[in-house]
């Protein structure tokens, strides 16, 4: 087990803590003072909580509620009402909203203690977290290297135990990539699960939760559920996502996509990584299958939405705003320029059949199981990757393209640690579920954990960086 000298609290899941806080033997309190305590010893090296709000947490506590009490950490994508929110751009940098995002509401009315704001690339776009609000975020395991975006502030942080929950948010893989890379576990819901983007259509951009655990993801989960009744929102199920994951089965059947059926490279470590969790798996009774699945049209499917997304969102801010972005973001918007409605009507189609497709593949097993990311964690002032596998990148969004089936088909996806890469940086395993099908996702991935064993404990910073 990792070395960990933070406060013992902070070491316990969020399971564990919520049955402590029912019990009386800890009250949320010393929570909000385990977790001060914790961010105090790892920022401002870590830059991973980066705005603090532990002052307006004491005055929220609500013991009889579902999580009664347990801190949390909110991207600084997502608004909370009198605390910085800054989207990581300048034109936002002394931005404090009046009123919460209707997530944060949510939760906050299950009992959660925001804490913190953690940091995110500009507006969320790329998977590497930097901006020039507040700088890099570092992986927790190799603070010179990438954590992951753009929840790269939530995932760095939740693996040093400063919360024991996070939210994230994921357009492609913006909540599986920094899981990948710090050894926790992140959950893209399908649209409308756990509240939704500003723009109240969006099935693209959605919001989840992070821990150190599937257990504690399927809580957390639990506390987000029913955040917005817009038109794309369902109401809480009646039987927990916890629930679900406390019934899961010994054995699961996983159909396998190694390279994503061709649609993405990936180094040789990963899918070495990814082959002995799927063995292990497969000595332990599970069925292991690897099947076809025809991936190509996605990759231009998801980057014509994606350019939609962006020219809508900055067709929605001011001038004083929008100048402000860096160079890769302009070139999206500069993508949406160029857009027919002949590609936006193919982009429909292509992800129509996809859709199809993918659910056609679910219906003879529990999960798909991909990588999440092609490659290990770059050095953190690198980008995006120049290329992986020997294929060079032609953009930033190259590199995420195994985030992008389960965006664009609105399939629940799920970042599995597996392990340690042969470099000794941790990966994750990506299992996509069937539609709406996050209890059966959870279940088959507590099935997994189970059998992997994996170390996720909190662990202390590197000692230089």
């Amino acid at each position: 087990m990792a070395e960990f000298t933070g406060p013992e609290l902070c070491a316990l899941s969020a399971v564990a803590v919520r049955k402590l806080l029912q019990k009386g033997e800890v009250s949320p309190v010393d929570l909000l003072q385990a977790s001060a305590t914790r961010v105090a010893e790892t920022e401002p090296r870590q830059n991973a909580m980066v705005t603090r709000c532990f002052e307006r947490a004491r005055g929220r506590i609500r013991p009889d509620t579902l999580l009664g009490g347990i801190p949390v950490g909110i991207k600084d994508l997502t608004d909370v009402a009198g605390v910085r929110t800054t989207y990581g751009t300048i034109g936002y940098k002394d931005h404090v909203p009046v009123v919460s995002d209707p997530l944060v509401e949510t939760i906050e009315a299950n009992g959660a203690l925001v804490v913190g704001k953690t940091n995110t690339p500009e507006m969320g776009a790329g998977a590497n977290t930097f901006n020039e609000v507040f700088g890099r975020t570092g992986n927790p395991h190799d603070l010179a290297l990438n954590a992951g975006g753009s929840s790269g502030g939530a995932a760095s942080g939740l693996a040093t135990g400063q919360v024991w929950l996070s939210h994230g948010s994921d357009f492609g893989g913006s909540l599986r990539t920094p899981a990948a890379y710090c050894n926790v576990v992140g959950l893209r819901p399908s649209p409308g699960r756990a509240g939704g983007s500003s723009m109240v259509f969006d099935t693209l951009n959605v919001q989840g939760p992070m821990a150190r655990n599937v257990a504690d993801v399927a809580l957390f989960l639990d506390a987000m559920s029913g955040a917005e009744a817009g038109p794309i929102g369902y109401p809480v199920p009646e039987t927990p996502f916890l629930q679900a994951v406390e019934t899961a089965p010994e054995r699961i059947r996983i159909g396998f996509m190694p390279d994503l059926c061709g649609h993405a490279p990936v180094e040789a470590e990963v899918a070495s990584s990814l082959k002995a969790a799927l063995d292990m798996a497969e000595r332990s009774g599970c069925v292991v299958q690897e099947v076809r699945l025809d991936t190509s049209g996605l990759d231009q499917c998801f980057r014509v939405l994606r350019a939609l997304a962006f020219a809508t969102s900055n067709m929605a801010l001011p001038d004083e705003i929008t100048r402000h972005f860096k160079a890769t973001i302009k070139g999206n918007a500069a993508d949406a320029k160029s857009l027919r409605a002949d590609d936006l009507a193919r982009a429909a189609l292509t992800r129509a059949a996809l859709y199809r497709a993918t659910t056609a593949l679910l219906a003879d097993f529990d999960v798909l199981a991909c990588p999440v990311v092609g490659l290990a964690p770059l050095p953190r002032e690198v980008e995006f990757p120049p290329e992986v596998a020997g294929v060079k990148s032609r953009d930033y969004v190259d590199w995420l393209g195994f985030a992008t089936l389960a965006s664009v088909t609105g399939l629940p996806a799920l970042s599995l640690p597996v392990g340690r890469m042969a470099g000794g940086m941790p990966m994750g395993m990506q299992l996509i579920g069937g539609n709406r099908g996050e209890a059966g996702l959870l279940a088959a991935a507590r099935a997994l954990e189970r059998i992997l064993k994996v170390d996720t404990a909190p662990v202390d910073l590197p000692a230089t960086a």
